[in-house]
């Protein structure tokens, strides 16, 4: 399994990084790290550097976005969807990750 990238979250990130003025080719790197009040967060953050060239990490490529995901994260992200929405609730990035068993309220940690 992978994980996807919604077409919204896609031209969302696209419309980031040309604000930023990095280049096309410039990794997502997504990530699992402690805390939040489920336990886990999710971890947004552009890699330029490609992966470190061990093992650990994932690459994948979907809707033109290539991600990289180190291997204990993608433990927990396996076949996630990563999307985008704006609406009353606020905008931003949500993840769809059928591993989490719980998540809070504000949808920002999860815990499996």
């Amino acid at each position: 399994m992978s994980i996807t990238i919604s077409d919204r979250a896609a031209q969302r990130i696209k419309e980031i990084r040309d604000e930023k003025h990095l280049p096309d080719d410039t990794e997502l790197r997504v990530g699992v790290v402690s805390g939040g009040c489920s336990g886990l967060t999710y971890e947004l953050d552009f890699d330029n550097n490609d992966s470190d060239g061990s093992d650990k990490d994932q690459l994948f490529e979907d809707n033109g976005i290539k991600l990289i995901v180190d291997m204990r994260s993608f433990l927990y992200l396996s076949g996630t969807e990563l999307d985008y929405t704006e609406g009353l609730e606020g905008e931003g990035f949500h993840f769809q990750n059928p591993n989490a068993s719980r998540t809070c309220s504000c949808g920002e940690s999860f815990s499996v």
